[in-house]
């Protein structure tokens, strides 16, 4: 599969690729993707409309969400392997569906990407699916990019905390790499070889926690048509990543840090206990203590998981590091070098970014859209004005009272993460670091009209 490829990039053919979801923006945002990186897309928003698209033509990698109009992503998966066994599938599912990325593996499917898309995993994903050259930008997106002092020491501890299989709780603020750095100490540890499986809990709907984690038997509950498996298997022998862990439920703290001590799971309608070697980093851009202060989680399961801390920088504390990280964004999001002006560069640098360098790079993915000529100006970046001291903290205005000025901060926050998602709930509510369920709370107690 790998030398047709070659011979087909050598003879300057495009590798096609075959786009499955009922939805058009993420079409629009994988064809728009795929097409900076030189790959040719052809969309279908239906089972029937991929069958027609596989009937026309051979593709080197296909894309299919798991829920369609018409059927189920695993039809996709059938017919492709079907009609061209080599061609790899990957599938799209949202967040709290692991039952249907398992059954999509078991059905063929090599890997999985889990909503709303994460543009970074999708490149990752497509360049290994292709066995695509690994660019400048392919190395510099598996790295912590900068030069300055806090990034220097977060470095220091990944190959530290690499060497050590202790459980590592890593802090900061959304957007600000936690992800990044889990999967760095991941691929520099012994497990290397092994899974490194990640996992969005607050994106998990209360009622199926356990199951996600643990598993579930044949008849444990309507709808469980056969033994699945959870995500502790899927790590087993690697590395199980506890994202936003502080919206866990206080029902499954008491469940996880039985597993965690035992070492064993238990599947929903089991009555035996699985052995898994799995080795746990949890993240959390709350305090996790304050959270054990209030009640909200449990202590004993804070001092299991916070063995080893490692505080991911917030980027106004290391804004040396912005023209850096701008080059390297801006090469991986356009495949080249992009001009940014002075004057925008200043404007970028003054900025506050509450969202970090996942803001950062939103803002260089809308500034590449509307730029002119090639080259980013102030205007492209679309910066929201700020009311702000020095360390990005929004300051009264006359006559506000504090409830006043809290409400008005959180109201711009989040029409910013709406506007900048598109007005897509899920994505903004990833973007600004809280649960779905929380962001729809906020949103109706401010009254505020998408």
């Amino acid at each position: 599969m790998t030398s047709i490829k070659g011979e087909r990039r050598a003879r300057g053919e495009l590798l096609r690729v075959l786009v499955v979801d009922d939805e058009a923006d993420i079409r629009e945002l994988l064809d728009l993707t795929l097409s900076r990186m030189g790959l040719a897309a052809d969309c279908a928003g239906s089972v029937a409309e991929a069958r027609e698209c596989l009937g026309r033509g051979h593709y080197q990698l296909c894309l299919t969400d798991m829920r369609l109009p018409d059927g189920e992503g695993l039809e996709v998966v059938r017919m492709v392997a079907e009609r061209s066994p080599e061609t790899p599938v990957a599938v799209i599912t949202a967040f709290g569906s692991t039952e249907n990325a398992v059954a999509a593996l078991k059905a063929g499917a090599f890997d999985y990407l889990a909503k709303p898309v994460a543009l970074d995993q999708l490149r990752t994903l497509v360049k290994s699916a292709l066995d695509l050259p690994a660019a400048e930008s392919g190395r510099a997106e598996q790295q912590l990019i900068g030069e300055s002092a806090a990034i220097d020491q977060v470095r220091e501890l990944i190959d530290k905390l690499a060497r050590s299989q202790a459980p590592v709780y890593i802090s900061g603020e959304s957007g600000s790499g936690k992800e990044l750095a889990a999967r760095q100490i991941h691929s520099r540890s012994a497990r290397a070889q092994g899974a490194f499986v990640p996992v969005n809990c607050g994106a998990i709907p209360e009622t199926l926690v356990e199951s996600e984690f643990f598993g579930y038997r044949k008849g444990a509950f309507t709808g469980a048509d056969a033994d699945r498996d959870g995500f502790f298997q899927a790590a087993d022998g690697g590395t199980l990543f506890l994202d936003e862990v502080a919206d866990l439920p206080l029902a499954m703290q008491v469940k996880l840090l039985r597993a965690i001590q035992e070492k064993r799971v238990r599947k929903v309608g089991s009555t035996v206990e699985e052995a898994v070697d799995v080795r746990l980093i949890s993240a959390t851009h709350r305090n996790l203590r304050e959270c054990v202060e209030g009640g909200t989680f449990r202590q004993d399961l804070y001092y299991r998981l916070n063995v080893i801390e490692l505080r991911m920088p917030p980027l106004r504390e290391r804004r040396e590091d912005i023209p850096v990280l701008v080059e390297a964004l801006l090469a991986r999001i356009a495949g080249r070098a992009v001009e940014v002006s002075e004057a925008a560069m200043r404007e970028l640098a003054a900025y506050a970014f509450p969202g970090n360098v996942r803001e950062l790079e939103n803002i260089l993915e809308r500034a590449m859209a509307l730029s002119a000529g090639g080259c980013i100006d102030v205007v492209d970046l679309q910066l929201a004005p700020e009311a702000a001291d020095e360390g990005g903290v929004s300051m009264p205005r006359a006559g506000e009272t504090l409830d006043d000025t809290l409400n008005r901060v959180e109201r711009s926050a989040i029409l910013d993460a709406l506007a900048k998602t598109g007005g897509n709930r899920t994505a903004a509510a990833r973007l600004l670091g809280v649960t779905f369920r929380s962001l729809r709370y906020r949103i109706e107690r401010l009254g505020i009209d998408e």
